[in-house]
């Protein structure tokens, strides 16, 4: 019911760093990977939350307009592209990792607004997961399970950081892989958007 390629795009793009990520690793500089930890039901909550809220509002409306699924997928792709452009051109800048102590609230907060959600509603989960009950239920279930080791490597990468000890450990090669792999992944969005066509 779950497919490998689903599950290999929610890693890839819950790994690649944004906003959410970011927030993470700060809470792991500033307070360490144990008090970081009460983060991570709120980046499930918020993207439960913001992608469940888009997913439905994409199976409203794509019964009265019905190439906006097969539109968003494109945009998508197209957002993914930009995604691994971007995190390859600033692969050598400094991310600021010296924010104010993040808390719940504010970790809640930019999850919802994050654009994955909407690129996980639209291209990753399956379109049946906004008409059917159960494959939703299972596709979330899956998606939340995964949050988990994906928050707790970005709280250790940036309690790592703040020991200076792991010298390999670096943000230019996690964000130049990341970027290589989204690049991968935006191809067969494309095809399977333009194949609907």
């Amino acid at each position: 019911m779950i497919s490998w390629f689903f599950i290999g795009l929610v890693i890839t793009i819950l790994f690649t760093p944004g906003p959410t990520n970011t927030l993470l690793a700060s809470s792991g500089v500033q307070v360490g990977v144990r008090k970081s930890l009460l983060l991570i039901p709120a980046e499930a909550l918020g993207y439960i939350v913001a992608i469940t809220a888009w997913g439905m509002l994409i199976g409203k409306v794509s019964t009265a307009l019905p190439l906006l699924p097969t539109f968003l997928k494109l945009m998508s792709a197209g957002y993914i592209l930009y995604l691994a452009i971007k995190l390859w051109r600033t692969a050598n800048q400094q991310v600021a990792l010296n924010q104010p102590t993040i808390r719940p609230r504010e970790l809640l907060f930019a999850t919802l607004l994050n654009p994955k959600a909407l690129l996980f509603a639209s291209a990753i989960f399956p379109a049946v997961a906004w008409k059917n009950h159960d494959i939703y239920l299972v596709h979330m279930s899956v998606f939340v399970g995964l949050i988990l080791p994906i928050a707790l490597f970005w709280i250790s990468v940036g309690a790592m950081l703040a020991t200076n000890k792991v010298k390999w450990l670096s943000q230019s090669k996690l964000q130049r892989t990341a970027s290589v792999v989204l690049i991968s992944f935006s191809i067969p969005i494309s095809y399977s958007a333009l194949i609907n066509l």
